[in-house]
């Protein structure tokens, strides 16, 4: 670029990482390699609550400069802001946040705009209402009841103006407008509609509506992949298929999208659904953006002092020493397929028995929000939680719950290895209990793993199924995550032993002829396919399991290997970069005149 651009990324995840998107954030903002290609970056999102006081506003890693609702004065751009206020009826919050690389120490301490749009005139919000209409066919009173959609709607008018007043609209700087998924849609085509010549770019981390069908349909994966890929040899968009999805408010921004300069896809599958949503997409400019995973070096005296940690854990509360440690750390959601684990081990259990093994899987996850200390303690004190768990606060949730049931006939059944439901964030003596060694912390977890799970049924990505490979774990995800597609990327094809990739999709047998057979596929079909395949995957798992400390210290040096090549470095410099230079040097329509 010859000029460096200035980047301004409309995420919910402004002021904390809450995702995939903050990590992905973290990662760029942190990488030397993008930092040096870009001038400005800035975070824009709506402020979503009032409480706290200016020092609260930006999270604890944040620095307030200009703050109307707190007083707080500190930026040249006040004048600037007060205009924007006054006409919009807003209120502006506007300073930085520091981001940190934990293994390299990078900062990076990027601009932050937060904008409290609760109060917003009608007016702006109508005007834009009505030319995303004429413009781009976004009916937005279908969906302005929902405060998901109408807050977006409504940030974007005096987003687009506090960028101006802050001077990161200039003619000679490119300008890009990052909208990561479909929150920042509105502000992106606000920004094609404005006379300044903003470049805009679609950051999907997902395809919402292909995630919903996925996700609601008793097939899941094994029905959606195979549906699709059929119908897109048919030549039919996904309306043709499932329906009419205008209904959906996420369905009418992503297909939006295909206004943006460029769209950026985390995943292969992601790109395969953005074609999928509408005969457009074909004609869009979509390139592959694998994100990056961490790749942290450790020696084998490490890793088996994190693995002594569980295993002393695992002994204090089932008593037994477990000769393997099996993982899951994720959000609790449908699209991670946590019965799958449950699956695969039954195979595994039954493979122990004759080799005389044992081993143990801590379920790290939970839908809802950390449990006091004092509730841990309590319940532990109790009824022996995490190994047993009561429905209802503090404890289960409804979908913890539902996954726990699986887990306590999966254990009244299993002999050489057992399950623990840890339904808490963290992974330390005050997060889980006073039985956890006391030196146990989080990243134990993470080294000590010598199987990491992670075959969801909707994963765009998937950095957390990653994050065991450079200590050595052995990492077991489904095909449709697209970090599957990422190591495919970095071998060549080739099969590596750090990684298994197992396949749902797969139809073993005759019987699925036609389009109409494949959306027949339902729990039944599935849960008789998801057998077969978990037995091949239970197979992989105990023949690469290493038996020997010089096969777990050959696991760690290949796994690190791979790891590194996958590090935010190389996704800056092999994708996104390449396509902001190729956003930035996009001409528009209303543009030729005055370049001629």
């Amino acid at each position: 670029m010859s000029a460096k651009p200035t980047v301004a990324h409309v995420t919910h995840e402004a002021i904390g990482k809450i995702g995939g998107i903050g990590a992905v954030l973290e990662g760029l903002f942190t990488s030397d390699t993008y930092q040096r290609e870009t001038g400005r970056n800035i975070l824009i999102s709506p402020l979503f609550s009032r409480d706290g006081d200016a020092s609260e506003r930006l999270g604890p890693d944040g620095e307030v400069l200009y703050s109307s609702m707190d007083g707080m004065i500190k930026s040249n751009y006040f004048a600037g802001f007060r205009k924007i206020e006054d006409a919009f009826n807003v209120n502006i919050v506007y300073g930085r946040r520091t981001f940190v690389d934990p293994m390299s120490g990078n900062k990076s301490s990027p601009e932050v705009i937060l904008i409290d749009i609760t109060r917003i005139a009608d007016r702006p919000v109508n005007e834009l209402k009505g030319r995303m209409f004429q413009e781009f066919g976004i009916r937005s009173d279908m969906y302005e009841n929902l405060w998901e959609f109408e807050q977006y709607m409504r940030l974007a008018p005096p987003a687009i103006a506090a960028l101006k007043a802050i001077g990161a609209a200039k003619h000679d700087t490119p300008t890009i407008i990052v909208s990561h998924e479909f929150m920042g849609m509105p502000t992106a085509l606000q920004a094609i509609l404005d006379p300044f010549d903003f470049k805009t770019v679609f950051y999907a981390h997902e395809v919402a509506p292909m995630r919903r069908l996925v996700e609601k349909h008793s097939g899941h994966d094994t029905m959606f992949y195979n549906v699709m890929k059929a119908a897109k040899e048919n030549g039919q968009s996904v309306s043709d298929v499932f329906g009419d999805q205008s209904h959906f408010f996420k369905f009418a921004l992503v297909d939006a999208a295909r206004h943006c300069d460029n769209i950026l896809a985390v995943g292969d599958y992601v790109v395969e659904e953005l074609r999928f949503m509408a005969p457009e997409f074909q004609l869009a400019d979509i390139d592959l953006t694998y994100n990056g995973i961490p790749a942290w070096q450790i020696s084998f005296a490490e890793k088996q002092q994190s693995k002594e940690r569980l295993q002393a854990y695992c002994d204090v509360m089932l008593g037994y020493k477990p000769d393997f440690v099996f993982t899951h750390v994720t959000r609790m959601t449908p699209s991670k397929g946590l019965w799958r684990d449950l699956r695969v081990l039954e195979h595994i259990d039954r493979e122990f028995r004759t080799q005389g093994r044992t081993a143990v899987l801590f379920v790290l996850s939970t839908e809802v929000g950390k449990r006091r200390d004092a509730d841990v303690y309590d319940m532990e004190a109790r009824y022996n939680w995490p190994v047993a768990h009561r429905e209802g606060m503090p404890d289960l949730s409804g979908g913890e719950a539902t996954f726990y049931t699986g887990v306590q006939e999966f254990n009244a059944r299993s002999r050489n290895v057992k399950v623990v439901f840890i339904n808490q964030f963290g992974f330390d003596r005050a997060c889980c209990g006073r039985r956890i060694p006391a030196e146990m912390e989080f990243m134990d977890i993470r080294k000590g793993s010598d199987v990491e799970f992670g075959q969801s049924i909707y994963e765009p990505f998937g950095i957390a199924q990653l994050e065991p490979l450079s200590f050595g774990g052995l990492c077991v995800v489904s095909n449709v995550c697209g970090c599957a597609g990422f190591v495919k990327a970095v071998t060549g094809g080739q099969d590596v032993k750090n990684v298994i990739i197992a396949d749902y999709t797969q139809l073993n047998w005759d019987g699925w002829y036609d389009l109409e057979d494949l959306q027949q596929i339902n729990k039944d079909a599935r849960d008789r396919i998801e057998h077969q395949i978990s037995q091949r995957v239970a197979l992989e798992i105990c023949a690469r399991l290493p038996k020997q400390d010089a096969e777990v210290a050959s696991m760690i040096e290949s796994g690190y290997d791979l790891a590194r090549h996958m590090g935010w470095e190389a996704v800056a410099q092999n994708y996104v970069l390449k396509s902001l230079r190729k956003a930035t040097q996009k001409v528009h329509q209303g543009q030729i005149h005055l370049r001629a």
